[in-house]
């Protein structure tokens, strides 16, 4: 659906990557996790130990990782089989939407749009285009995504393409390094810069211009286009600081990256002790991050969230409005708080419309 609404209101293709399929192991920025009193290992997610506050649940456990890759491989199938066995047809666009959002704002605009992809369906059909002579219309490109964080499960996961002699993680389509671990002479930037997958980088509010460009060289040491995208994690408050030195860096030395936004990393604070993300600065940090852009003459690539499917309450905000008191009544996550798909839609038809507005912009310049 976020897919569709972008597509439709920026006019542009759209590669759908999810975080999904391999998502299991947790950065911390302590080792070590306190309550009332008592101090235990912290919870590094579900591949090394459990989320439970027991000295039981959080002793690393081998078997997890078995267990995250039987996961990971049920997912990827049903992925598969949804992405190509028919239910990603446009003609079934209307049959997408989800139960909860029906009744929201956002299900009346989902429904909009659907009238009009049905609409020209049926032209396309009169004049003998169907799902059936034209595969791209019943068929779509899913792929996966995950941070490359426990470097043993990885490792165990690297093949070696016989043909080409290149290697490859298999452990998904394309991986990232984390804000925490892309130190240039530290063992996840080496093991990266050795496979051929498109690598994605996290950069924070920490990173300086010429580290940048320093691992931009470790990473995509051919400039080959798409084999590198860094994503921008600054916060609402910073990112006017930090991207646009980042972005002429990297323009100045002509290297080829795609520029992609992670809006809630950077923007997580805490309401009734639940770590949650306010959907107004997540909104936010993503019209900052098209309007530098914009103002810098280069191309906004991406935007990285983490939603669900599920009527969750994790974030703050959106147009149903979920309140701090509303955090405690479907809060599921072990991990970070989560867009619901209600949220997630918003989103997506907020930014399709920024992207329209963007190219509309660009046709007055080149008529003016």
């Amino acid at each position: 659906q976020g897919a569709v609404g972008r597509t439709s209101g920026a006019h542009l293709p759209v590669v759908r990557v999810g975080l999904i399929a391999g998502q299991f192991a947790k950065p911390r920025s302590s080792g070590i996790e306190s309550q009332n009193g008592v101090s235990l290992p912290s919870y590094r997610g579900d591949i090394i130990n459990g989320i439970e506050f027991t000295e039981e649940a959080r002793i690393p456990n081998p078997e997890r990782q078995a267990m995250a890759y039987r996961q990971s491989a049920a997912t990827l199938n049903l992925l598969r089989a949804f992405a190509m066995g028919g239910y990603a047809n446009l003609e079934n666009v209307h049959q997408w939407m989800l139960g909860f959002v029906k009744d929201s704002p956002q299900g009346e605009r989902y429904r909009k749009l659907a009238d009009r992809i049905s609409e020209t369906m049926d032209f396309m059909k009169a004049i003998g285009i169907t799902s059936e002579n034209h595969p791209s219309l019943r068929e779509t490109d899913f792929f996966t995504s995950h941070e490359a964080l426990l470097l043993g499960y990885e490792e165990a996961l690297t093949r070696v393409d016989s043909t080409s002699g290149d290697w490859y993680a298999t452990s998904g389509h394309m991986i990232w390094i984390g804000d925490r671990t892309r130190q240039a002479d530290h063992a996840h930037v080496e093991y990266c810069r050795g496979i051929k997958n498109p690598i994605g980088l996290k950069c924070g509010p920490s990173l300086q211009a010429d580290d940048l460009l320093s691992l931009v060289d470790i990473l995509n040491p051919a400039n080959e286009a798409g084999r590198l995208t860094l994503i921008c994690r600054f916060g609402h408050e910073k990112v006017a600081d930090h991207l646009p030195r980042l972005i002429r860096a990297v323009e100045r030395e002509g290297r080829k990256v795609v520029w992609s936004c992670d809006p809630m990393h950077g923007n997580t604070i805490t309401l009734n002790n639940y770590k949650t993300r306010p959907f107004e600065r997540i909104l936010s940090e993503v019209e900052s991050f098209f309007q530098i852009h914009r103002a810098e003459g280069t191309h906004p690539g991406g935007i990285h969230i983490e939603m669900t499917g599920k009527d969750v309450t994790e974030c703050t905000g959106g147009a149903r409005a979920v309140s701090a008191e509303d955090l405690q009544d479907r809060y599921h996550t072990h991990c970070d708080p989560r867009l619901n798909a209600d949220q997630a839609l918003e989103l997506a038809f907020l930014l399709a419309e920024r992207m329209k507005g963007g190219r509309d912009e660009k046709r007055m310049a080149v008529n003016g």
